[in-house]
């Protein structure tokens, strides 16, 4: 089935897999990524994430799968994807002894636009990324947010149709990854497909859509509000006098996937067994009478725990799934 045959969709890869000779780094991965969304992989470090865009643009041979990227076959048409699509790692890769524009100018060469178009191109990413003052600055001298800034730039420099970009915001703070986020909403509402790999829990709750891959496997794939949907009922909020004594307690309860403190109360996520509540109270109990538990709504961080954390909580396969 091609990518035309299917409205709206960016990228179809099936049992997209690879080795590293004994390691399995992806592991018979299927992914549907639509057009003009922002999507994000999620995962733990070593979860396969980097690995699989790298697969998706053309960067990594898989061992096996299938890849059909904007109606194209990957590895094989990956030159042609190159021209379609630009690629951003969490690391600034520019050119730190040029300055802003020059950057962007070598870029544009780079992508074979011609000089008149670069020209016109170049000033109109500068005024909206907000370089007018910057233009003959040293790259190596700017801050962090504007490095990132930069090299998000420089990468739809050829105003490509898909962007790939693996943890870009990792060593920025906060006010500069808002922004940068700001900048990506404004490419997918021009029709920009993005893939965004992350750790973060708030940078993945801002995706469209979320793909959660652990050990390689594919654990997770919806958008934010229905994989937090999946946990309801299932997380809970404790409150006792000495929340560090309590915490032990509530571990040994089996079905409890974690317990994790949050301030002065402990956070509880567990299996859907029926009586799993009583069983926490009871716990509870034995440890502090006049300790409280009430129900809480489940955020993406325990979506993240309940996917990825199931060899130790117990959490059944069918609950890991989409």
């Amino acid at each position: 089935m091609s990518a035309h045959d299917e409205p709206g969709l960016a990228i179809r890869a099936r049992g997209l897999t690879k080795r590293f000779g004994d390691l399995v780094a992806v592991d018979h991965v299927d992914l549907d990524i639509p057009e003009a969304r922002v999507h994000g992989f999620l995962g733990p470090n070593g979860s396969g994430k980097s690995t699989t865009i790298r697969m998706l643009c053309g960067l990594l041979t898989p061992t096996a799968g299938d890849i059909e990227v904007l109606g194209l076959q990957v590895p094989r048409e990956a030159e042609a994807l190159r021209r379609r699509s630009g690629y951003m790692t969490q690391r600034f890769s520019l050119f730190e002894d040029l300055t802003v524009r020059e950057n962007l100018e070598f870029l544009a060469a780079v992508q074979d636009i011609p000089h008149a178009a670069a020209v016109q191109r170049i000033d109109a990413l500068v005024r909206q990324y907000r370089f007018d003052d910057r233009q003959q600055q040293l790259a190596g001298t700017l801050s962090g947010g504007q490095k990132q800034r930069l090299a998000l730039a420089c990468a739809v420099i050829h105003e490509p149709e898909l962007l790939f970009l693996d943890e870009p915001t990792s060593a920025v703070d906060p006010e500069s990854r808002r922004d940068f986020w700001e900048k990506l909403f404004e490419l997918a509402d021009a029709g920009t497909t993005i893939l965004v790999s992350t750790h973060l829990m708030d940078e993945a709750e801002r995706c469209h859509r979320l793909v959660i891959l652990d050990r390689g496997k594919l654990v997770g794939d919806g958008t934010p509000k229905e994989l937090m949907a999946q946990l309801d009922g299932r997380t809970f909020e404790v409150h006792a006098a000495q929340p560090r004594r309590m915490q032990p307690a509530l571990q040994r309860v089996e079905g409890v996937a974690s317990v994790s403190q949050v301030g002065n109360a402990l956070r509880v996520l567990v299996s859907d067994q029926d009586d799993i509540e009583s069983r926490l109270r009871d716990a509870l109990t034995r440890v502090d009478p006049q300790a409280g538990m009430q129900a809480v709504a489940p955020n993406l961080e325990d979506v993240f725990v309940a996917a990825t954390h199931r060899d130790r909580s117990g959490v059944e396969d069918t609950e890991r799934a989409a």
